[in-house]
């Protein structure tokens, strides 16, 4: 449940992001759309941000799933010009529907245009998912952050958490689920405040938002909502560190 709500709140922010890109560019009224009028140039910006907001999703889980390995500059590059694409083809059809179909010859301008946009709107993106002051990822080894998806590769380390054969990684930016051991993924943390709370969970010291506890058990609640339990085994280490 916990992780739904944390998805739901993503894709909240992200749509405000775009609504808010989409009502600039109304404002703006750039190739002459402001023509158009209140509300339709605004319907006309936030739809075509809209549609390149979740093509631009649907990219970035292709480019996680088979090339994971690729620059995160290089990444949102390629994204910038794929969304393009259907963007454009939108534009095409929108103007279509308002006037006459552009002719074959001016399609390739249109992306021009529209490349523009998605060029500005995706360096956006990266400004506002690149990380913070905090030095946590630098402290990560690579054996780590190279099977992560691309966009969670620049967060901050929250907590490791051991599923089966697979671990849950639990960062600034939402979760993923990768194939490694809890012990190879906690050595590649090893540059980070950070101890084992459970044989099964890894919590970085500056994640923790509070900690509950009762007897001998405990649980640690990070700053994203999810809870990492403390086994007794590791009870009188966190207390005497002063963690609980």
């Amino acid at each position: 449940m916990q992780r739904i709500i944390e998805s739901l709140n993503a894709r909240t922010r992200y749509l405000l992001f775009l609504l808010g890109v989409g009502t600039f560019l109304a404002i703006l009224g750039p190739y002459n759309t402001g023509g158009l009028g209140w509300p339709w140039v605004w319907i006309y910006w936030t739809g075509l941000m809209a549609l390149g907001g979740y093509s631009g999703m649907a990219v970035s889980a292709l480019l996680d799933r088979f090339a994971p390995d690729l620059p995160v500059w290089a990444s949102y590059t390629i994204i910038a010009f794929l969304v393009a694409l259907p963007v454009t083809v939108a534009v095409i059809a929108l103007q279509s529907l308002i006037g006459p179909m552009p002719p074959i010859y001016f399609w390739p301008v249109i992306y021009g245009f529209v490349l523009v946009i998605s060029g500005a709107v995706t360096l956006l993106a990266y400004l506002r998912d690149r990380p913070g002051q905090t030095t946590s990822t630098p402290a990560i080894g690579r054996t780590l952050t190279d099977k992560l998806p691309v966009r969670l590769r620049t967060a901050d380390l929250f907590a490791l958490q051991s599923e089966d054969h697979y671990l849950r990684v639990h960062t600034s930016r939402g979760d993923a689920l990768i194939l490694m051991r809890l012990s190879d993924a906690i050595a590649a943390a090893e540059g980070l405040e950070g101890t084992q709370t459970h044989r099964s969970w890894w919590v970085a010291r500056a994640a923790i938002d509070h900690a509950e506890k009762s007897g001998g058990r405990a649980e640690l609640t990070l700053t994203n909502g999810v809870t990492a339990p403390v086994s007794r085994r590791y009870y009188a280490e966190l207390r005497d560190r002063g963690w609980i």
